[in-house]
């Protein structure tokens, strides 16, 4: 068979990944990507607690403030146009009243507290190297909020800046969770209004950076999965983009996960997974007639498939499925 791509050649992990397992992921828009996909299979997920994180200084920040579990007050605010938001999270954190949207946001620092204390794996997506400082006070935001660009003050990371602030964060992060595993991708994402070349640099410098936080710690405890260059090399084609030619299509995001898959599931899980995706395909059935015995035959089917994976998986959550099957089911009476 002819072979039409560089195929982007995977180490072999010693870490595989577990139903049972608690997977905290932070970072780029990429990491929401592949948290979604996780998050449909039913694996136990928290997809960015603070929102969307571009930089890794800002990354950081959320994880100290997890791990602290801040209480953001009325100072940590910001009001636009009637609504109240925070420099430190995504705006759909952000409420119509202060006490709306600090009610958001501590409830997202404690959620995330209590998962990433019992997390198994923390995946990291890094996206630029680019970070804006607001000049009023000085502090490194995650989110501009669309405020005027004068308002901040843009520069880029060195490779030594994002180490030396990831040392302490990583050492941290053990200290608080000692079974905690780290996986460093970077975003495949092209960050164009920093222009070609500048977008290049960035993602070098993301690159060098957490090649030495690997190399320095050990692939045990932090590891590197080519997310990146699985895109550049794999995927070097406008068909795998998406309208706006930056980001991915959905065939290229499962492309990636089809090599994550690869590289961190065992034979198992992906049997596992091919049982749940049955069961989340029967959701979808839309029967000619609800009032016929087939349809309550089908129905009863699918509760006790759920029921038979929850007895022999009892972390896997079925809430919704199981409320919609019953509530069509008592339709049918």
């Amino acid at each position: 068979m002819n072979q039409y791509y560089t195929e982007v050649e995977l180490e072999k992990y010693t870490w595989k990944l577990d139903y049972s397992d608690q997977v905290l992921l932070m970072g780029s828009c990429f990491t929401e990507n592949i948290g979604a996909i996780m998050e449909d299979y039913k694996f136990r997920t928290l997809i960015n607690p603070f929102g969307i994180s571009y930089n890794p200084m800002s990354v950081a920040d959320s994880l100290k403030n997890l791990m602290q579990k801040r209480v953001y007050t009325t100072d940590d605010l910001f009001e636009q146009a009637g609504v109240w938001g925070s420099f430190d999270f995504h705006s759909r954190y952000s409420g119509c009243s202060e006490n709306d949207a600090l009610e958001k946001m501590n409830g997202q620092v404690e959620r995330g507290h209590e998962f990433l204390k019992n997390a198994d794996y923390l995946i990291i997506t890094f996206g630029t190297a680019w970070v804006f400082d607001l000049k009023a006070s000085g502090k490194l935001v995650a989110n501009c909020h669309k405020f005027p660009a004068g308002d901040f003050k843009r520069y880029r990371l060195t490779a030594g800046e994002i180490v030396g602030e990831f040392k302490d964060l990583l050492t941290a992060l053990w200290k608080f969770n000692p079974k905690l595993k780290i996986l460093f991708t970077i975003s495949p994402i092209r960050h164009l209004k920093d222009g070609a070349n500048g977008n290049q640099v960035s993602k070098s410098t993301l690159l060098l950076a957490v090649d030495r936080l690997v190399n320095g710690y050990g692939k045990e405890r932090c590891n590197y999965f080519p997310s990146y260059e699985i895109v550049m090399d794999e995927l070097r084609d406008y068909r795998f983009y998406a309208a706006d030619l930056v980001h991915l299509s959905p065939l290229a995001v499962e492309h990636i996960w089809s090599r994550f898959k690869q590289a961190f599931l065992t034979n198992q899980v992906s049997d596992l997974m091919k049982k749940i995706t049955k069961i989340k395909k029967a959701m979808g059935h839309k029967p000619f007639r609800k009032d016929v015995p087939q349809y309550s035959d089908f129905l009863m089917k699918n509760l006790n498939a759920i029921e038979e994976l929850t007895i022999n998986f009892p972390y896997l959550n079925f809430h919704e499925e199981i409320q919609f099957l019953e509530t069509e089911l008592n339709g049918c009476k």
